[in-house]
């Protein structure tokens, strides 16, 4: 069993940063790829970022690559996502999730957060 817990979400001005954390409890945690999720009012679930157990692999949707970095710290349990140059279209709760498959599809993800909230104003 992994529970996974969001930090780091909040209220800022398009151009800004936030970083969000992920802490994760349970073992074998550097056995699991993780991802993070964004959802926005009225839409769906989507994929945002993910990296591998052992962070040597990260992936991006299209609309966050060059702008978010996904890293991870294994021996603290803590996966964390770098959000620069945000903009309102960001605007979503942010969710992390484990994959014990690798293969970061949300239908098939292990373990879910509650979800943090990133508010982007214009």
């Amino acid at each position: 069993q992994v529970q996974l817990v969001e930090s780091g979400g909040g209220l800022v001005q398009a151009g800004g940063s936030l970083r969000l954390s992920c802490a994760a409890s349970g073992r074998l945690f550097d056995t699991y790829a993780m991802g993070w999720f964004r959802q926005a009012p009225g839409k769906e679930r989507e994929f945002v970022a993910g990296i591998s157990w052992s962070g040597g692999n990260t992936y991006y949707a299209d609309s966050v690559k060059g702008r978010f970095t996904a890293s991870r710290e294994n021996a603290k349990n803590t996966v964390y996502l770098q959000m620069n140059s945000l903009k309102p279209e960001d605007t979503a709760v942010y969710y992390c999730a484990a994959d014990s498959s690798g293969l970061l599809d949300p239908a098939a993800m292990d373990y879910w957060g509650k979800g943090t909230l990133v508010t982007v104003s214009s």
